[in-house]
């Protein structure tokens, strides 16, 4: 298995969705949804519409499911960004059954891993992206970004179910020298 990277430039994020709601709402949902949620892809391939949908037909305030590898029960909000992106999906998908999986493939069955993987892989190489990427970009990409914009790494980890911040930092790809930087540029 290849070591893959988290998408670390914005631009490139909104490229990438702009790229894939182009090309397919599913494919556009599916990214927005993993990039948000920090979701495992075969927790993220795994739900239904009645995970984000309720019994009126509203997108639901919370995603709450048992992760696959851990079997802890992972209850989240959903970002504005992800629901938004949920009820544009949905719309087009006609009538529907709550419990049928919510990215369905063209073929009717859920979304593989392999179908997640190639649609990813050719958004990114579209925007230019040259590091490694796969379906595990999307949870690293959430992590990524959380530590970017100050959340504690230990509230991360936390998120992401890791034994240790620094298997977190690895995993979401902060090197010793970007840790080295901080002393250097604080240079009190």
């Amino acid at each position: 298995m290849e070591f893959v990277q988290p998408v670390r430039d914005k631009k490139k994020i909104e490229a990438m969705k702009k790229i894939l709601r182009s090309s397919s709402i599913r494919d556009f949902c599916m990214f927005t949804v993993g990039i948000n949620s920090g979701l495992r892809v075969s927790d993220l391939l795994a739900l239904n519409i009645s995970d984000v949908v309720d019994d009126r037909g509203k997108i639901r305030d919370r995603i709450s499911l048992r992760e696959k590898k851990t079997d802890k029960l992972k209850d989240f909000p959903i970002a504005n960004n992800a629901r938004k992106a949920i009820k544009e999906y949905l719309e087009t998908r006609e009538k529907y059954d709550p419990s049928e999986p919510l990215f369905k493939s063209r073929k009717g069955g859920r979304l593989s891993r392999v179908q997640a993987w190639q649609v990813l892989h050719d958004s990114a190489q579209s925007v230019g992206i040259q590091e490694s990427i796969g379906t595990h970009t999307m949870r690293k990409t959430f992590g990524y970004h959380a530590y970017m914009s100050g959340v504690d790494i230990t509230r991360i980890q936390k998120l992401l179910n890791h034994s240790a911040p620094s298997i977190t930092l690895a995993y979401i790809g902060i090197t010793q020298d970007e840790l080295d930087n901080v002393y250097l540029s604080l240079d009190l």
